[in-house]
């Protein structure tokens, strides 16, 4: 009797943007990467600000916000934390508001 296999659901990469920005401490980078199912709601995403000069730690990201891992949660200086679920516009909204304060910052 052959096992029941489930059916792999393809995700397919809809968004995938890196834009460098001016910060106070040097140049810094915004990524965003969203992912659809094959009905094309949002399955995944992954949003990250990069700066190497305010934030050694976790490869330079400095914020992040991602659900990789099957939950909403929030990188931040090298630490992370489990997020309420909400909806992508929240999170990218409250992701670059965040952004544009870290930006001005000259360190942690």
């Amino acid at each position: 009797m052959a096992a029941a296999r489930k059916s792999a659901t393809r995700l397919v990469k809809v968004v995938d943007e890196c834009v460098a920005i001016r910060c106070a401490v040097g140049d810094g980078l915004l990524r965003e990467e969203v992912w659809q199912d094959a009905a094309g709601k949002l399955a995944r995403y992954n949003l990250a600000f990069v700066n190497h000069h305010l934030c050694p730690r976790d490869h330079g990201r400095v914020l992040g916000y991602d659900t990789a891992h099957g939950f909403l949660h929030r990188h931040f200086a090298g630490k992370v934390e489990a997020l309420e679920p909400a909806s992508y516009s929240e999170i990218l909204e409250r992701f670059l508001a965040e952004v544009e304060n870290l930006r001005q910052q000259t360190k942690l």
